[in-house]
C-alpha cells in the first residue's frame, strides 16, 4: 500500500515536471510590446494608407505676439535706438523673449533679452558679439525651461561683412560646384583658429564660444546657462525643433559649401532659397548624433513619445530610433505605393468630373479586381510627388504630405498643386523569446 502511494506521489511530481519544462523549454512563447518606445524602429511593422483626411494638428506651445506691450514700452522709454523685432512667449506666458537689433547691427543678425511677462527686463541674454541669426526658427522647449536659438560671431560693424576672410563666395556655380565639398562635418576652406575673436563674454564674465558659421546655442527661462550645443565651424544649423519630453533637438545642417551652392541655383531660378540639410540629433549636454547622410528639404518630426525621429528623403521614409545605446533606422521605401495610389487618384478625378458618383475606395477596389496590373509610367502621372512635409500626430501614425511646390521670388508664379495626405500605421512586432 505503502509502495502504491509512493509511485503515485513520483508519478504526480514528474508529471509537474515535464509540464513546466514543455512551458519554459521546448515551447517558445510570443510576447508582444505594448507600446511604439518598447521597439526598435527596425522592428516596426507599417500599413500605408493613401490619401487620407488632412491630419489635425496640435496647436504649438509657444506663442508669439506681434509685439508684448509691456516690452515694448520699455523699449520706448528706457531703450529707444534698439529696434524691437517681436517677442515669444514661454509656454506658461510667465516670461517673454525679446528679439531685437541695435542701430549699428545688420539687418539680418538680433540679439536676445529675458522679460517676465509683466514688462521687467531680467537678463540680457546674448553678449555683444554673438549675432542671433534665424529670427523664426528660435523655439521654446516643450517645458517651458530653455530656449534654443541659432547664433554665430557679429559681423564686423565697420563694413557689414562676416568674419570669413579666409573664404570667398564662389563667383559663379560652376566654380562652387568644382571646389564642392560634400563631407558633412569637414569645411577646409574655413579654419575656426583663423579668428582670435571667438569667446566674447556674458555679463557675469563668462566667456562664450563663438564661431563663424551657424550654431545652435541655449539658455535657461530666467536667461541663464547660455552654451553652445554644436561646435563645428563650416557647418550652418538652419532647422530645429525640440523633442515633446525637452530633453533633445533634432536638427537639419548643411556646410557652407553646399549653402552657397543653394543659393546661387534658387537665384539662377528666380526662386526662393529652401536649404537642404542633413539630420542630426543634438542632445542637450552636446553630443550630436548625424541619423543620416543624405540630404532633405522636409523638416524631420518625433514621435509624440520621444523615442523616435522621421524624416523623408524624396519619396522614401526612414524612422531612426532617437534613444537607446543601440539606436536603429528603419528604411520604408513608398515609391511603387505612391505611383500605384497616383494611379487611382487620378482615375478617381477623371470619373468624378466625368459625372461619375464613385469614392476613391471603389476606384481602387475595382482596379484590384481587374487582374494582374503593372506600375504605371512615372511621368505619366501628375499627382506622382515627392514628400513635402510629415506629421507624426500619435504613436502609432504618421501622415506624410506629397505635393509638387515651386516658390518663386515672383510670388505670382508659385505653384502648389496635389496636396495629398497619406499615412503609415505602425505597429510592433511580436517578439519571440
Amino acid at each position: 500500500m505503502l509502495w502504491r502511494d509512493l509511485t503515485k506521489i513520483i508519478l504526480i511530481f514528474s508529471l509537474f515536471i515535464f509540464s513546466a519544462c514543455e512551458k519554459n523549454i521546448f515551447k517558445s512563447s510570443e510576447v508582444s510590446a505594448t507600446t511604439l518606445r518598447d521597439v526598435p524602429a527596425l522592428k516596426l511593422n507599417f500599413r500605408y494608407e493613401a490619401d487620407v483626411p488632412t491630419p489635425t494638428i496640435a496647436e504649438k506651445t509657444e506663442l508669439v505676439e506681434q509685439k508684448n506691450t509691456a516690452i515694448q514700452a520699455d523699449f520706448d522709454q528706457n531703450r529707444p535706438l534698439d529696434v524691437l523685432e517681436k517677442t515669444l512667449s514661454s509656454p506658461d506666458k510667465q516670461r517673454s523673449l525679446a528679439i531685437y537689433r541695435k542701430p549699428e547691427d545688420h539687418p539680418s543678425e538680433f540679439r536676445l533679452d529675458m522679460y517676465a511677462a509683466d514688462g521687467k527686463l531680467l537678463k540680457n541674454i546674448t553678449p555683444n558679439g554673438l549675432a542671433v541669426h534665424f529670427q523664426d526658427s528660435i523655439i521654446w522647449s516643450p517645458d517651458g525651461n530653455n530656449i534654443a536659438f541659432v547664433g554665430m560671431i557679429r559681423v564686423n560693424p565697420a563694413n557689414q561683412q562676416p568674419i570669413v576672410a579666409d573664404a570667398p563666395i564662389p563667383l559663379d556655380l560652376e566654380t562652387a560646384n568644382s571646389n564642392l565639398d560634400v563631407n558633412a562635418n569637414i569645411n577646409s576652406n574655413i579654419d575656426a583658429n583663423v579668428n582670435s575673436n571667438v569667446a566674447p563674454k556674458t555679463e557675469n564674465g563668462k566667456a562664450v564660444l563663438t564661431l563663424r558659421t551657424e550654431q545652435l546655442y541655449t539658455c535657461n527661462r530666467e536667461g541663464n546657462e547660455l552654451k553652445i550645443l554644436t561646435q563645428n565651424d563650416g557647418l550652418i544649423y538652419f532647422y530645429f525643433v525640440w523633442s515633446p519630453d525637452s530633453l533633445a533637438l533634432v536638427a537639419l545642417a548643411a556646410t557652407w559649401k553646399e549653402w552657397q551652392i543653394g543659393q546661387l541655383q534658387a537665384d539662377r531660378n528666380g526662386e526662393i532659397f529652401i536649404p537642404s540639410g542633413r539630420p542630426r540629433v543634438v542632445e542637450k549636454n552636446g553630443r550630436v548624433r548625424i541619423l543620416d547622410d543624405n540630404v532633405t528639404k522636409v523638416h524631420p518630426v518625433w514621435s509624440p513619445d520621444s523615442s523616435k525621429i522621421a524624416l523623408a528623403f524624396d519619396k522614401d521614409i526612414r524612422i531612426n530610433d532617437a534613444i537607446g545605446n543601440s539606436p536603429t533606422q528603419a528604411s520604408i521605401p513608398l515609391k511603387n505605393k505612391l505611383l500605384e495610389s497616383s494611379e487611382v487618384y487620378e482615375e478617381f478625378v477623371k470619373r468624378t468630373e466625368a459625372g461619375e458618383n464613385v469614392t476613391i475606395d471603389v476606384v481602387k477596389n475595382s482596379n484590384s479586381n481587374s487582374g494582374v496590373r503593372t506600375l504605371p509610367a512615372e511621368d505619366s502621372l501628375v499627382s506622382f510627388n515627392p514628400i513635402s512635409e510629415l506629421q507624426w500626430t500619435n504613436d502609432n501614425l504618421l501622415y506624410l504630405q506629397t505635393a509638387f511646390i515651386k516658390d518663386y521670388k515672383e510670388s505670382a508664379n508659385n505653384t502648389r498643386s496635389f496636396l495629398r495626405w497619406h499615412r503609415l500605421a505602425l505597429s510592433p512586432q511580436s517578439v519571440s523569446y
